[in-house]
């Protein structure tokens, strides 16, 4: 009886002991950097933060048994805020992989203190295809939307549709100057014209004088390489000029549905943009906008959309790889197919992009719209393959030829 009473003690104490190194193993933190105060707060912000946190919560809120925290700092837009930022998230606060970081200047410079400290990065908000070129590195993954694949998309059915001429409204920064270019590339190579070009500060609230001049070149296509509250205020001064009563198109080759829904539908309808997530595309984006919205009151942006599918595949690749190690579990990310409500057959690649399919969208007439939200059409769905830059032409170091 007394071997029987020790053995039973015995094991109530192992159990005690291990629920309490439970307990004493630190959270395994997850940061996102986010634009929470300026331009593109809608795009990403708390949404951002909220996606996060719903990813944890149906990932478990635990692994490795550690509680899985998400700290998040405001970038203000501001390169070298960012950069502070990711510096004291992995230094200070042990934060394990840095999520969203919105704005490519923002990126670019968070990029470059995980790559120094051996972080994963995962490119949410951003668009500049150096992320996945000459700015790659081992652990960055780009995972929504570049550059790259927004003009691919846009500026080739454009082009196909008889729309050849092209002047750009450019936000003169990283990503505005790269939308540019990729876009020029593929108006020029499908058999389009660009006729001249303006860049603008960011976050600027006058355009009366760049869309002068765009009015003035006679383009087909005025081409808004800007994104977030730059995009908005574009496109409604657009209507104010009579831009699109006087024949032209304007076309915003970054557009996000919540900057649909503060231009509103009888300004933006007939717009073409590309897009990596629609809240209305199937049952799997549905239901999950449908527990988004009750948390937010918006429905999720593709940013949104993607840091919840992001912080779902980190987690899953640490549960799996049974480490933090940033090298095991970039191993396994990139080992494993991504199949969720963002994207089907999703496959990271050696340079970091995450491959996936594109959305080509027209915005609806009110007339066509069920109700608010109810913004687009789907007209194409491009293969990931297609989509994005193909290896052969990689500048990343990585990628070998």
């Amino acid at each position: 009886m007394r071997r029987v009473l020790a053995g039973a003690l015995a094991c109530v104490f192992a159990i005690s002991a291990n629920a309490s190194l439970a307990q004493d193993k630190p959270p395994l933190k997850l940061g996102g950097i986010l634009d929470m105060s300026s331009l593109y707060a809608d795009i990403t912000g708390s949404g951002s933060e909220t996606a996060a946190k719903m990813a944890v919560e149906d990932f478990g809120g635990t692994v490795l048994g550690r509680k899985v925290e998400i700290v998040v700092g405001d970038h203000l837009n501001k390169a070298d805020l960012a950069a502070n930022i990711a510096r004291d998230m992995i230094d200070n606060q042990g934060v394990e992989m840095i999520f969203d970081v919105a704005a490519s200047a923002t990126a670019l410079a968070a990029g470059e203190i995980a790559k120094a400290r051996g972080k994963i990065i995962m490119f949410n908000g951003p668009g500049s295809i150096r992320l996945s070129n000459e700015a790659c590195g081992p652990y960055t993954v780009h995972y929504v939307f570049d550059t790259f694949a927004q003009a691919n998309v846009t500026g080739l059915a454009a082009v196909k549709s008889g729309l050849d001429t092209w002047f750009f409204l450019t936000a003169d920064y990283a990503f505005g100057q790269d939308l540019e270019k990729d876009t020029s590339n593929v108006v020029v190579k499908s058999g389009g014209k660009v006729l001249g070009s303006v860049r603008h500060p960011i976050n600027t609230s006058d355009f009366s004088s760049f869309l002068l001049q765009a009015q003035a070149s006679k383009a087909k296509v005025i081409g808004l390489a800007n994104a977030g509250g730059d995009t908005i205020n574009t496109i409604k001064q657009g209507a104010e000029f009579g831009i699109t009563k006087g024949g032209q198109k304007i076309s915003p080759l970054l557009a996000f549905v919540t900057d649909i829904d503060s231009v509103g539908l009888e300004t933006a309808q007939g717009l073409l943009l590309a897009e990596a997530f629609y809240w209305d595309l199937n049952d799997d984006t549905r239901a999950f906008s449908k527990r988004f919205m009750e948390r937010t009151k918006r429905v999720p942006t593709s940013a949104q959309a993607g840091v919840y599918s992001s912080v779902m595949h980190y987690l899953q690749a640490v549960k799996a790889a049974g480490t933090t190690d940033a090298a095991t579990v970039m191993k396994v990310m990139k080992e494993t197919p991504i199949n969720d409500m963002f994207a089907k057959n999703g496959k990271i690649r050696e340079d970091g992009r995450m491959v996936h399919d594109m959305y080509l969208f027209e915005v609806k007439k009110p007339s066509e719209s069920k109700g608010r939200w109810d913004d687009y059409k789907l007209l194409a769905t491009v293969p990931g393959d297609q989509a994005f830059q193909p290896l052969s032409e990689s500048r990343c170091p990585l990628v070998k030829k």
